[in-house]
């Protein structure tokens, strides 16, 4: 599989991918600022979530209160409308990616949404948790003919296997990913033998992880397991205000997860025995029986 010139699989260095998620808060500057931070990083990717507040948000969460990083209150579904990037803002990220040569993409929530990133042309398109249980959407995801990546967060074991089902005919253009939906997760709810588990039951389908945990050591974890896709949220303060920040990573994290991700995939190897050239030294040098 590849996404814009950058082949994905196990015979390759895990695909690392900076999630924006709504760490910029609404503010385009901040936001241009991340993509540039996670690119110098070394992500090979940044990825947006799209939505239309009033169609993904129930109607029972809308006015409940939400405390803004001011301390002002307002209703939860204002704060989702304050948070959401339109075509104007859409239009000078993808601009702004364009003259830089950093692929972006989005989770679309919906239906208006997915239709709304087609025409930027995505390298690909996200299924956020939440949405794996959304039919018409998968179909429509499906549709595209672009590579797929899903992820499978808050979802039963029988919601993954309905949803693997619609999605048949893109498993060779798919990515599926463990996931936890609790920010931050704490160690013990990561269950990381899940991509083993996923490995197992849909051997042609690409296992990647999306981790909400603190720091990146467990992330490093995934990858010996398996996941050639790595999603991991992206902020410049991971004390700062917001849902999100707690299970984010910081410029130095991520520059640390791409070199030893890296460094991991080689070690790894292929899993067949062989001498070295370069133990032939000590072969000679401490093995009394030849």
């Amino acid at each position: 599989m590849q996404l814009h010139q950058r082949h994905i699989g196990p015979e390759h260095p895990p695909y690392i991918c900076g999630e924006m998620g709504v760490n910029h808060l609404g503010d385009l500057p901040r936001a241009l600022r991340l993509i540039a931070a996670a690119h110098a990083a070394g992500a090979d990717s940044v990825k947006f979530q799209k939505r239309s507040p009033r169609l993904c948000v129930p109607e029972s969460e809308w006015n409940k209160p939400k405390t803004l990083e001011d301390d002002r209150i307002v209703p939860y579904i204002e704060y989702r409308e304050m948070t959401e990037f339109g075509k104007a803002e859409y239009d000078q990220i993808d601009a702004f990616c364009k003259a830089r040569s950093i692929p972006w993409f989005a989770s679309s929530w919906d239906l208006p949404s997915l239709e709304f990133m087609e025409a930027y042309n995505p390298p690909c398109h996200k299924l956020g948790s939440p949405s794996l249980t959304d039919t018409l959407l998968l179909q429509a995801l499906v549709a595209t003919q672009r590579p797929l990546i899903v992820s499978t967060g808050m979802s039963t074991w029988q919601e993954i296997e309905s949803a693997m089902l619609l999605l048949t005919p893109a498993w060779d253009r798919l990515i599926l990913c463990h996931c936890t939906s609790e920010y931050p997760t704490p160690y013990e709810h990561l269950n990381l033998r899940m991509i083993t588990t996923l490995k197992k039951r849909w051997p042609r389908v690409l296992i990647g992880y999306s981790g909400h945990e603190r720091g990146t050591d467990v992330t490093l974890g995934a990858i010996a397991l398996g996941a050639c896709f790595i999603e991991r949220h992206f902020t410049d303060n991971r004390f700062g205000w917001g849902t999100d920040q707690p299970a984010s990573i910081e410029a130095f994290q991520m520059e640390n997860l791409v070199t030893s991700g890296n460094r991991l995939w080689l070690a790894l190897g292929d899993g067949q025995k062989q001498v070295y050239p370069s133990e032939q030294a000590s072969i000679q040098k401490l093995r009394k029986v030849q």
